[in-house]
């Protein structure tokens, strides 16, 4: 069974975020540590994540948030060839990150390149971090499959997103359609949503 990266976003996933649940329910599944949360580089986490795509021989993404554009930046990169996919939750715009978030990124411009790995990319109608149109413009750009979950906010603690057993689906259909079709073994506790 292919392994799963999970890909934090600013400041991390903190306790009872469904990406730190994933880690207990997903076999398989690591975060890919960063040395600052607080202060993100693309020049120290992207090398981050080509080393931990090494390490792993091939993997599934599954991302969050500015965790969504460091996976959108390996379009290009020898790296990406170990990528069997993506789960892009809640992607960031940069401009709307650097409004509620001033000086903390330094990720350059919003990747533009399509992904050369299959991708899906959730997102929702009020997520103070990137509208609907800017979700589906960039969803376009990167040849990704791109699903509006509603009134959803930012898919995270602070929307009411603890376990969430979607996203787990959501990972088995991507799986199904790139022809990985061994089952995974979730455990399925509740979730908020």
């Amino acid at each position: 069974m292919s392994e799963v990266l999970i890909l934090p976003g600013l400041f991390g996933s903190g306790e009872g975020h469904w990406q730190q649940h994933w880690l207990q329910d997903q076999p398989g599944s690591r975060f890919v540590a960063q040395d600052d949360w607080d202060h993100p580089s693309l020049d120290s986490w992207l090398p981050r994540l080509e080393e931990a795509l090494e390490e792993a021989g091939e993997a599934y993404l599954v991302a969050h948030s500015l965790g969504c554009l460091l996976a959108a930046r390996l379009a290009g990169r020898s790296a990406a060839r170990r990528v069997k996919g993506a789960l892009l939750v809640a992607p960031c715009d940069l401009p709307a990150t650097e409004i509620l978030h001033p000086g903390h990124i330094a990720f350059g411009g919003m990747p533009t390149a399509p992904l050369p790995f299959p991708s899906i990319v959730i997102g929702s109608m009020n997520d103070a971090y990137m509208t609907v149109d800017r979700l589906t413009f960039f969803g376009r750009l990167w040849k990704a499959e791109t699903r509006n979950i509603g009134l959803a906010g930012h898919i995270n603690i602070a929307s009411g997103f603890g376990r969430w057993r979607t996203g787990y689906r959501l990972l088995d259909a991507l799986k199904m359609r790139t022809g990985d079709r061994r089952r995974s073994v979730f455990a399925r506790p509740a979730f908020a949503m």
